[in-house]
């Protein structure tokens, strides 16, 4: 158990240590949804109304609407970044040899989607300090409540990336999968405008964005916000997570997934 424990505290220590000297990683994860929350939402707003009742009956304004999505959207961006990382440890060699090790390659696949997971919740909330700053508040416990919800969605967004990441051979063509992958699970969501304006517009539209998973977080964290609990979107976020987790581990399996067709 030590050595399991050993295991976790380092690569989730070496995940922190390569956030904390990538600067930039953190201020682009900051400005992309602030300027979406403070420049973005005036024209969402004069579209949509000044103001809306999501289907848990709570009269908020647009600004306030989005906040959920734009939380959301930082878990997506930092779990495509970090399997990028992947990506390039890969490459260097250092991602092989730490599936050498004598621990199940599930656990360490589990620990850096923990570390990668932890850095999320920290900018989400960082985002949050920020927006509250400009006005933009939640109930005050509902940043408590929130958190089980973020780190669920951190991993399954981070297994998401782990899975595309064991699918790309070469770094240079990850951004172009993660450009692929990345907006349309953002736009086809709950994360900008709720479902109901989306079925106004087109009843296939509408259903392709319910059953997107990306509109399960968005849910997920959007009622634990304002302390309520989403059975439904909860219940997606887990079995999709453990869906793809499993998959992770098949695909990083040399001796039956993608790793074998990259040597």
């Amino acid at each position: 158990m030590s050595a399991w424990l050993g295991a976790l505290r380092a690569i989730v220590g070496r995940e922190f240590l390569r956030f904390v000297h990538q600067r930039e990683r953190f201020l682009s994860a900051l400005v992309r949804p602030l300027v979406w929350l403070l420049i973005f939402a005036a024209g969402f707003r004069a579209a949509l109304g000044v103001s809306i009742i999501p289907p848990y009956q709570t009269y908020i304004t647009y600004e306030t609407y989005i906040v959920p999505g734009l939380c959301a959207m930082i878990l997506l961006f930092n779990g495509m970044q970090s399997s990028l990382s992947l990506v390039y440890d890969r490459e260097m060699g250092s991602m092989r040899l730490l599936l050498t090790s004598p621990l199940p390659r599930w656990w360490l696949l589990f620990c850096r989607l923990i570390g990668s997971s932890a850095i999320s919740v920290l900018q989400v909330y960082a985002f949050l300090a920020i927006a509250a700053l400009f006005g933009i508040t939640m109930p005050g416990w509902g940043y408590v409540a929130v958190l089980p919800g973020l780190i669920l969605g951190g991993i399954m967004l981070g297994a998401l990336g782990l899975v595309l990441s064991s699918f790309v051979r070469q770094l240079e063509n990850f951004a172009g999968v993660m450009n692929f992958v990345i907006f349309p699970m953002f736009f086809l969501s709950s994360a900008l405008y709720p479902l109901w304006k989306m079925r106004e517009s087109s009843e296939l539209l509408y259903w392709i964005c319910a059953y997107n998973p990306f509109t399960q977080v968005v849910e997920m964290i959007r009622f634990l916000l304002y302390l309520g609990f989403n059975p439904s979107a909860f219940a997606w976020v887990l079995g999709v997570a453990v869906g793809l987790s499993a998959l992770a581990v098949w695909g990083y399996d040399p001796a039956r997934g993608m790793m074998r067709r990259k040597v």
